[in-house]
């Protein structure tokens, strides 16, 4: 039987749309008009099991695993996007990179309330000059101060880093070591000095969840909050970018859905010439294109979670699912907008708006053009996608490690 159709799988969709509908669709616009921050919504979403899917029970997840996730993002952001863009930092590249690369101990005191939006999350990767080339531009540095880390630079797009309780950020700790010379750091805005989060302007974006420029000027990080070994930043991150693309994958295709119903109920509400929009052949045409990508973006993100929960070598098949998903994210927002006419660009209706996420879905968790280069490589020989797998030393969440580890104390 197929997985993804199963009654485990359809009951967590219909959950999530139960929720969304109760819970966030008729207040996220109030949030959105004030600017102000859902906190009280992530804990709701939490205390929900929105974002502990693929966590085990042992850290106060609920180990449905990584196809349970998928559907959870791609409902969510179907829902409303706006407030499914907080899901990473609450259930994925945040507690992913304590539990993959924490102690026992880091992964006990930080996970459970990350998953459970008691604290709120953050993962800072990126920098100005660095985009994707994070282990060749990465400057900001961690210097050793006795039993502190004091961490001088800036960061970009740094989602949630003017809101976050615990976060994990990377640094350098060595200026000559390339890749072996990134470090992971847990980290706590509002517990130690130095750390300056403005919000970026973002046109089309959520007003509410925001992401930031951030100034770390000798900001503390204690001993015991260094995330694994000296050096070991960068396998940790890599590691956790990899369920990081199928996540966004998942939104990606909730929004592509969206579009498309949004689309759907256009075509035939709007009377032209006396006949619905739908009956015209070139409007057939723009919703069986999109009809058609949503089908095999779908087979693409739940075949790509399927291997992941199976623990297999999944690198490869979560760049092609993003790399597919933001293709057609993209194709339904402009096919929906042209369906739309001049409504499309109007506030009263959600494609003006959906159309600024398909952009950023292209972007985030590496764009479009970097997931093109990871497959083109390990097509032609150059680089296989998943040649560290089961090598790098990290836990597997999916296998629930720390209980293992526990066991043998």
């Amino acid at each position: 039987m197929d997985p993804a159709a199963s009654e485990e799988i359809e009951a967590v969709r219909d959950m999530v749309n139960r929720f969304m509908q109760k819970e966030v669709v008729p207040v996220m616009d109030g949030y959105e008009k004030r600017g102000e921050f859902p906190r009280e919504l992530i804990g709701k979403a939490g205390e929900a099991g929105l974002y502990g899917a693929v966590f085990p029970e042992s850290v106060g997840g609920s180990n449905m695993g990584y196809l349970a996730a998928v559907v959870i993002q791609e409902e969510m952001a179907r829902n409303d996007v706006r407030f499914s863009s907080c899901n990473n930092q609450q259930g994925s590249t945040c507690p992913s990179c304590i539990y993959l690369g924490g102690t026992p101990e880091q992964v006990r005191k930080y996970v459970p309330n990350l998953i459970a939006g008691k604290t709120i999350g953050m993962m800072s990767l990126t920098e100005s000059g660095g985009g994707s080339d994070a282990e060749g531009n990465l400057k900001t540095f961690a210097r050793r101060d006795g039993d502190v880390y004091r961490i001088t630079g800036q960061k970009m797009w740094a989602s949630m880093a003017n809101e976050t309780d615990v976060g994990v950020l990377f640094a350098r700790t060595d200026r000559s070591a390339g890749a072996k010379g990134v470090t992971a750091f847990i980290v706590q805005p509002k517990k130690y000095p130095g750390w300056k989060a403005e919000p970026i302007a973002m046109h089309g974006l959520s007003n509410a969840l925001r992401t930031n420029v951030l100034f770390l000027d000798d900001f503390v990080v204690p001993l015991e909050d260094r995330l694994g070994e000296e050096g070991e930043g960068f396998k940790i991150i890599m590691r956790t970018l990899q369920a990081g693309r199928l996540t966004v994958a998942g939104k990606a295709l909730g929004v592509a859905r969206a579009c498309f119903e949004d689309a759907l109920g256009y075509a035939n509400d709007r009377v032209l010439r006396g006949q619905p929009l739908g009956r015209l052949q070139m409007i057939q045409s723009e919703i069986a294109e999109m009809a058609t990508a949503i089908e095999a973006s779908r087979a693409l993100v739940y075949k790509a979670a399927q291997m992941m929960d199976d623990s297999q070598p999944s690198n490869r098949i979560a760049a092609i699912a993003k790399y597919h998903a933001s293709q057609t994210v993209k194709l339904c927002a402009d096919k929906a907008q042209q369906i739309f006419g001049g409504y499309g660009l109007a506030r009263e209706y959600r494609v003006s708006w959906l159309k600024s996420y398909a952009d950023l879905f292209f972007i985030g968790e590496g764009s479009a053009n970097v997931q093109k280069v990871m497959i083109a490589e390990d097509a032609l020989g150059y680089k296989l996608a998943d040649r560290h797998h089961g090598k790098t030393g990290l836990r597997d969440i999916r296998k629930d490690d720390i209980t293992k580890e526990a066991a043998k104390v």
